[in-house]
């Protein structure tokens, strides 16, 4: 079974991507929806215990914020694939905008999300890595880490 944790800035395109890539195949979890921790963490242990593909769609910036969601699927033996949203802070400024107001974040939230933002590694204990960038068409682009090429 297949833990999928998207790692990128407010706007960078994560829900679209999500609803692109994986609707039919991935339980969506995300704070934006779930509104709570408590619910979210909940969502994970059933997707877990039932060996269901899911994915966590959070900002998840930091290694520390995504250790937790790693351990839990590991003890369940799950496949943890990051994929990293390859942070356009202009670009997510203007989606920021374009989004419907009860999902517009501020402006500074983006900014500080990226301050903080780390890549993700291996050494994290990911099984896969992709880098995800947007291209001229409104798509996105797909490229894997080869766990060799560190």
């Amino acid at each position: 079974m297949e833990c999928l944790i998207f790692i990128g800035i407010q706007a960078s395109g994560k829900t679209t991507f999500y609803q692109q890539k994986f609707l039919f195949t991935h339980v969506h979890i995300s704070l934006d929806l779930l509104k709570t921790r408590h619910r979210q963490q909940r969502f994970i242990e059933l997707c877990l215990q039932t060996q269901q593909r899911f994915v966590i769609d959070n900002t998840n910036p930091t290694m520390t914020e995504r250790t937790n969601y790693i351990a839990l699927a590991k003890a369940h033996k799950f496949v943890v694939s990051a994929y990293y949203f390859v942070p356009d802070v202009g670009r997510a400024l203007v989606y920021n905008q374009q989004r419907p107001t009860q999902r517009c974040v501020p402006d500074v939230a983006i900014k500080g999300t990226k301050k903080s933002l780390q890549e993700p590694s291996f050494e994290e204990g990911f099984d896969q890595i992709f880098y995800v960038y947007h291209n001229d068409t409104g798509g996105f682009i797909v490229q894997e880490q080869i766990k060799d090429a560190i």
